[in-house]
């Protein structure tokens, strides 16, 4: 279905860096007769060669396997080279490999930091932490010899010319993690060093249905548009891309037919944004409410453009925080001007509860008809396109993670059933239930896809997955879920801002330069300097400890009492001053401010 790439464009598989004081040396170790990569550690500049520098036991390199390099980072004192140091093969994806990366490691071009003053030398230590943790980032794959950002339909059509390009220029840009630090290698014209990497998700599992054997791969392809941190990241910027924006693919594979089924998911398309502020649910803020209606046409518009019918299936909550949304939302579906696109609402809440998952079967019967119009992929076991799909259900809730997985995972479930009739291993009514191992390992397919999607943007599992991975709600999923909620509490207020910090300035949202005042953005000033959760929250207990301590001592001296106000008053008067200003409190972004 899906040819390599020209030979001439081949991707280093396997390499190893040779590290000296004053440069690098890549050399590929899979075969390739090529010239080694010098990158120098003093200006980062890039040159091929022929061999390796003579060692010697002054000059003796450390060496290192690396299977990729992602890119380079531009700081303030010099340059960061990225390389995958380990990897571990998920799968395959067309018959090609699939690696998931389980280790980064961050190789300074920082030798010039020796001339720096005192402040460049302190502010280059604040952005080589948040290298740090970007080292860890979740859920990158890639591929050596297939496209994974493009589905199998988009593969399938894909022109004989654009086959023979590099991968890099076959990709789609939406879903090119690493598309920021890749330029430098673009400019120097380095195409077998050029390793397209996604963030998402990579599923997959075989089962058999009689003497049929049955592959269901599940991808994942996460948008990098308005990447970013649960809280820091919501709804849409005013070019119409939004927050949490995830391409799903479900390809199934059996007798020689190849099926593929797209959905999306992405968080509502309107400007607002849901500050932390020590709260358990910070209030909701739709911003310049002028333009929702522009901003909205602008998403859907891309996404027409790209997938053709769109359905929108809104499944947040009608009232609340969450209904002001869902009305500016709704109305403006109401007057969007594009007739390929269509709107439902489903308050999944109200409808389903905790319990009844069943009812979702009222939103697939309003949905039913839209699946079977705009199909799905078909590829015959000759290799002959049968069919393509022409529409896409885009879901969300206000996170697009846990509503929108357990409904996703529906429809999914459906449109896998259809296939199989289509192939002819089910006969009319047969459903996936009725397989038990098919069912178990369906079910643990999405769930596993849930979580992978969810630690990505707020840090944790999905919550509601014991609807996915068992079909109905249990105590121990409900357990789970609390303790889940506590952990994106705690994320959300103390440790996002530093991971949103991160992801900008590794896609280029932040340009580190010499002549802007980078202290001013880094450093705390006014309240914010002094704000210390720990430091309050130990005055708060200490204040009610001692209080306490000093009333139980009230009927041996009436001073106590006095004493007992004092420690409590200083307890209620910290916890005031912390609730009136939640915000500075917060592990905020400092970085890069997005304009709407």
């Amino acid at each position: 279905m899906m040819e390599k790439s020209d030979h001439a464009h081949k991707l280093y598989n396997r390499m190893r860096l040779w590290e000296f004081p004053d440069q690098y040396f890549v050399e590929p170790t899979d075969g390739s007769s090529a010239p080694f990569l010098s990158i120098s550690r003093l200006n980062a500049s890039f040159n091929l060669t022929d061999e390796v520098p003579h060692c010697n036991p002054v000059r003796v390199p450390k060496i290192w396997t690396i299977f990729g390099v992602v890119g380079t980072l531009k700081l303030l004192a010099g340059s960061y080279l990225l390389a995958i140091t380990g990897r571990e093969c998920v799968g395959f994806y067309l018959g090609y490999p699939i690696f998931k990366v389980v280790a980064m490691k961050i190789f300074p071009c920082d030798n010039s930091l020796k001339n720096a003053s005192e402040e460049q030398r302190w502010m280059e230590r604040e952005f080589s932490h948040l290298l740090s943790v970007a080292e860890g980032t979740p859920g990158l794959y890639f591929s050596y010899d297939v496209n994974i950002s493009l589905s199998t339909q988009q593969l399938h059509d894909l022109g004989d010319e654009s086959k023979l390009l590099p991968l890099w220029r076959q990709v789609d840009a939406r879903f090119l993690w690493n598309s920021y630090m890749l330029e430098v290698l673009i400019d120097n014209k380095l195409d077998p060093y050029l390793l397209p990497v996604m963030q998402g998700s990579f599923q997959k599992f075989q089962s058999t249905v009689g003497k049929d054997v049955l592959d269901v791969t599940l991808i994942a392809r996460r948008c990098n548009r308005r990447t970013g941190t649960r809280m820091w990241r919501r709804g849409a910027d005013s070019d119409g891309f939004v927050a949490n924006f995830v391409e799903t693919e479900q390809i199934v594979q059996m007798n020689g037919y190849t099926a593929s089924f797209v959905q999306v998911r992405g968080s509502i398309p309107l400007i607002w944004d849901q500050i932390v502020d020590l709260t358990y649910r910070p209030k909701f803020e739709i911003l310049t409410l002028e333009e929702v209606p522009q901003v909205v046409e602008r998403h859907f518009l891309d996404l027409t453009k790209r997938y053709g019918n769109v359905h929108a299936v809104d499944l947040v909550n009608k009232h609340g925080g969450e209904g002001r949304l869902c009305e500016k939302y709704g109305s403006a579906m109401q007057r969007i001007g594009i007739d390929d696109v269509r709107y439902l609402h489903f308050d999944f809440h109200k409808i389903c509860g905790d319990t009844e998952i069943e009812w979702l079967s009222i939103l697939y019967h309003r949905v039913e008809a839209f699946l079977f119009l705009n199909r799905y992929f078909l590829v015959n076991d000759k290799g002959e396109k049968v069919q393509g799909q022409v529409g896409v259900v885009r879901t969300n809730c206000i996170d697009c993670l846990d509503r929108t997985n357990v409904t996703q995972s529906m429809f999914a479930r459906k449109m896998l059933e259809s296939q199989l009739r289509r192939i002819g291993v089910f006969s009319v009514g047969e459903s996936i239930s009725g397989h038990p191992n098919l069912d178990r390992s369906f079910k643990i397919l999405w769930a596993n896809h849930g979580d992978g999607i969810s630690i990505q943007y707020a840090g944790t599992p999905a919550m509601k997955g014991d609807f996915v991975r068992c079909g109905q709600r249990t105590m121990r999923g409900i357990v789970q879920d609390s303790w889940t909620s506590l952990m994106r509490y705690y994320l959300n207020n103390f440790r996002d801002g530093t991971k949103q910090d991160a992801i900008d300035l590794l896609h280029g949202y932040f340009i580190v330069s010499v002549s802007k005042n980078m202290a001013s953005a880094i450093k705390k000033g006014g309240i914010e300097a002094l704000a210390s959760f720990p430091v309050a929250f130990s005055l708060i207990m200490t204040g009610f400890f001692l209080g306490t301590i000093s009333l139980r001592q009230v009927r041996y001296d009436p001073w106590n009492l006095v004493v007992a106000v004092m420690w409590m008053g200083m307890s209620f008067a910290v916890t005031s001053f912390v609730r009136a200003n939640g915000r500075v409190f917060c592990n905020r972004p400092r970085l890069h401010q997005p304009r709407y």
